[in-house]
């Protein structure tokens, strides 16, 4: 299957990056792009967020040692190989990478992130990806097409290439972020096969505060994301920010922006599940706590019995309810009431009335369904991301080896 691609908006590229994206010969496809790199021109301020699985591929390993740092230099992300589960030659062929990145761009490696997606438990074809490192570090390029073609090269099983962007304005100078990411299934971040980067030429000092923002960022976003419940061995969000534009805009200005761009690129993420038919946007309102109301929603994202039952656009909301009661949130069922795309369904513990047959056309029209759920007159809510279940992701993974 060729994905979608989806050119980058030239008037959002951040200064100061260069990038690239290849086909190096890992994955077997001779059209498929497999390699990126990205480059920054002068030394960054570095964060990232990783998966909480136990089990960590090498480059998360690698990654997590690295940063937060304030003078990262480049990412090198490849697919079509996750490079988990290979022991101690799997940490060996990850410092490799970023080591010959390193030599080519005139840095030092620990100024080099590698990352990492696609089959688990197969050694990583290292003699094809440094050739890759060979021709990426040769073809490296600041326009919009650059981008494009490293927004396609991290893609494994996704249909379509994912970005998002936005501009801030700070003592008379602009600057922009631009972010790219992949991910279609195994996709339950905890911080599947996800992956996502930011990349800013705001200034900012401080890669401490840098990396309590991302985690802030991601823990509203990311971690309100579930295809199918798998939290993948490699999940990592990477965030570089360059100061090349010379705009220091403010912290929550910054932050507002890195949480727009990550929003959409969940959404995205949940959208091109696989074999995904609807969009399920999923909103928990009046809990006591943001904890509490994500993990009813995640317990609803996750419940096979909702994802099967709006694929078949059955509005049984009998499925959501006890999926929300098995979440271990506290919850008073007498003040819950919830509506399918605006169609009030169960109102403070009981059955309301409405048209099942309208409502079943509605959700089998629409690409989005929305489960809004209010539990009580708490002040905290969550918004999450998920999607229906198909008989093409249980062909599709049946098949695919991950």
């Amino acid at each position: 299957m060729t994905p979608r691609i989806v050119p980058v908006d030239p008037s959002f590229l951040p200064t100061g990056f260069r990038c690239c994206g290849i086909r190096c010969g890992i994955k077997i496809s001779a059209t498929a792009r497999d390699l990126a790199l990205f480059v920054s021109d002068q030394n960054a301020c570095a964060a990232g967020t990783f998966t909480t699985n136990r089990v960590v591929a090498a480059p998360v390993v690698l990654c997590r040692e690295r940063v937060p740092a304030p003078d990262i230099r480049a990412v090198l992300v490849n697919s079509g190989n996750a490079n988990a589960c290979t022991g101690p030659a799997g940490l060996e062929d990850a410092a490799t990478m970023a080591h010959r990145t390193a030599v080519r761009l005139g840095c030092r490696p620990e100024q080099v992130l590698v990352c990492s997606t696609g089959v688990i438990g197969v050694r990583l074809p290292l003699d094809t990806v440094l050739r890759g490192i060979e021709q990426a570090t040769k073809e490296l390029g600041s326009t919009a097409e650059h981008w494009t073609n490293a927004a396609h090269a991290i893609l494994t099983t996704d249909t379509t290439t994912k970005v998002a962007a936005r501009s801030l304005e700070a003592g008379g100078k602009s600057c922009r972020i631009l972010a790219i990411a992949k991910g279609a299934g195994m996709i339950a971040p905890r911080m599947a096969t996800m992956l996502a980067f930011l990349f800013t030429d705001a200034v900012v000092d401080n890669p401490v505060w840098l990396a309590e923002v991302l985690r802030r960022t991601v823990d509203r976003t990311f971690n309100c994301l579930s295809v199918d419940g798998h939290t993948s061995t490699n999940d990592s969000v990477l965030l570089l920010a360059n100061g090349a534009s010379r705009c220091r805009p403010d912290a929550e200005t910054l932050e507002q922006k890195l949480g727009e761009v990550c929003e959409e690129l969940a959404r995205a993420i949940a959208a091109d599940g696989e074999g995904a038919r609807h969009l399920v946007v999923i909103r928990v309102e009046g809990a006591a706590s943001f904890e509490d109301a994500r993990a009813i929603a995640r317990a609803i994202a996750d419940s096979p019995l909702v994802k099967t039952a709006v694929y078949g656009a059955d509005p049984n909301w009998g499925r959501i309810i006890s999926a929300a009661g098995y979440s271990g949130a506290p919850f008073d069922e007498r003040t819950t009431s919830l509506w399918i795309n605006d169609t009030l369904v169960y109102r403070n513990g009981q059955p309301a009335a409405f048209d099942r047959s309208e409502l079943s056309k509605q959700m089998k029209a629409a690409r989005e369904v929305v489960l809004r759920l209010t539990v009580g007159t708490g002040p905290a809510g969550c918004l999450f991301w998920s999607c229906d279940l198909t008989e093409e992701y249980v062909r599709f993974n049946a098949s695919y080896t991950t």
